[in-house]
């Protein structure tokens, strides 16, 4: 296969007035969680028999041992408590693996007993697992919350962890316990401490408004990050989630930009009169591949995610676009319609030995590397759009949702979950789903407005 590898379009500097005009007020991030001593708990063998669907948890309300007032809730540390626990509820839940009995249908533990539960108790309720906790409000602000997990049947505790955090991240260390119970019954590794980027979309069809937004992975702490005085467009973290690189048209002409989260702050990285698309990270943060039509001919290529010189990937007649990373950074999956339709190829890091993956009939677009290796996530259109899943040698290709228009899927720090977005076929409003690999556990994420492009960014520090 013939590729080429050559310098184009350089950086164009641009004021950064006009860079940042579009920026919304800057959003503070909360600083990393520290791990305390729970840290340090017994471990044991989960005595369950039978599937982890069937799995009953018990989680109610985190204890305290003073009940006082505290800037992460306005009725107290016991109230706190409470909240703690319905986000842990939820989180399991909403995996579609567990059964959790939440803290509005259980009785609330003592603070003793949070290190000395009453098993009989428990197990009369016909739980197998049981997860206490407590939140302690310090003399620094902060807020100290701990979780343990317990096997009823062999009336053990498994695992046990604690965090500190700053008032305003106590959803974090809700979302830290759910993984530590997740990670321990399920031997995946964690997700619900991480955060989802999108494009919320607002006004009528024919002139939307569309915004970077950023939320955690259960659509809480909502924030917007652009303005809408231009258009953005298919956003993505970095693999240290510290930055975003999404596509903006600030003046009508397309740039990619590089949005720090804790400064607030955003880099041009590259500006072309020259249709652009689909930015994205390589594994090590360092480059950036988009793809960009010029002449009439769409292909891939790479910049430094610092700006400067691009290099072209692809070489062929047609629309190479999407190209998504291997977790090693030695190959890349991208969209191609050089075969008379869309479908998905792979190529070496350096744009050679490209070859075409999809062979199962219809469509195949926006592939995107599962986090783990094993599996490509993408679009499968035959007559609908499909989020479907195929092995990086093009075989074992499943379809996962059965929609009328489901498309650009996105992984769950795990590899096992994926969200996409779904566009209703009479009104045309976009929101987002995640579908587990069975292709079950499909359930939707609330936003505050319509949502397309979604991101899944990596567990956070």
């Amino acid at each position: 296969m013939k590729y080429v590898l050559f310098a184009s379009f350089a950086l164009i500097a641009s004021p950064v007035a006009a860079q940042n005009q579009d920026l919304g007020q800057p959003v503070p991030e909360g600083g990393e969680v520290e791990t305390v001593e729970e840290s340090e708990g017994l471990t044991g063998s989960v005595s369950f028999e039978g599937n982890l669907d069937d799995l009953g948890i018990a989680i109610p309300g985190f204890a305290t041992d003073a009940d006082v007032s505290t800037p992460a809730h306005s009725n107290g540390t016991a109230a706190l408590g409470k909240e703690l626990a319905r986000v842990i509820t939820a989180d399991l839940r909403n995996n579609g693996l567990f059964k959790p009995t939440g803290p509005d249908s259980l009785p609330q533990p003592r603070f003793g007993e949070i290190t000395d539960p009453a098993y009989s108790t428990w197990s009369n309720r016909g739980a197998e697992m049981l997860v206490h906790g407590y939140v302690r409000a310090r003399s620094d602000n902060k807020l100290t919350v701990g979780c343990y997990l317990y096997d009823m049947a062999l009336q053990q505790q498994l695992v046990r962890e604690g965090w500190v955090v700053q008032p305003a991240d106590w959803r974090r260390a809700a979302h830290k316990c759910a993984d530590l119970i997740y990670s321990r019954l399920s031997g995946e590794s964690p997700f619900f401490d991480s955060r989802i980027a999108y494009i919320a979309e607002t006004g009528p069809k024919d002139n939307r408004t569309k915004r970077l937004a950023i939320m955690d992975s259960d659509g809480a702490n909502h924030r917007f990050i652009t303005t809408g005085q231009s258009t953005a467009l298919t956003p993505r973290y970095s693999p240290d989630y510290k930055k975003l690189v999404y596509l903006s048209y600030v003046d009508g002409n397309p740039r990619i930009y590089v949005y720090d989260i804790g400064t607030g702050r955003q880099t041009l990285i590259s500006q072309s009169s020259n249709p652009t698309f689909a930015p994205r990270w390589s594994p090590d943060g360092r480059s950036i591949l988009y793809s960009m039509a010029v002449n009439g001919n769409t292909d891939i290529y790479r910049v430094s995610a610092s700006g400067g010189e691009s290099r072209r990937l692809t070489d062929t007649p047609g629309i190479d676009i999407g190209g998504s990373y291997s977790p090693d950074g030695s190959q890349i999956v991208f969209e191609s319609d050089r075969s008379g339709s869309q479908q998905i190829y792979i190529m070496n890091a350096d744009g050679s030995n490209q070859r075409r993956l999809s062979f199962f009939g219809g469509r195949a677009a926006t592939p995107e590397w599962s986090p783990r290796g094993d599996q490509i996530a993408f679009t499968h259109i035959a007559g609908n759009f499909n989020v479907a899943v195929m092995s990086p040698s093009g075989r074992g290709m499943r379809s996962l949702t059965r929609g009328w228009q489901d498309e650009a899927p996105t992984w769950a720090p795990n590899g096992r979950i994926i969200q996409f977005f779904r566009t209703e076929r009479n009104t045309g409003k976009t929101s987002l789903w995640q579908v587990d690999l069975t292709g079950e556990n499909e359930r939707s994420l609330p936003t505050p407005v319509d949502a397309s492009d979604p991101a899944w960014g990596p567990i956070l520090p």
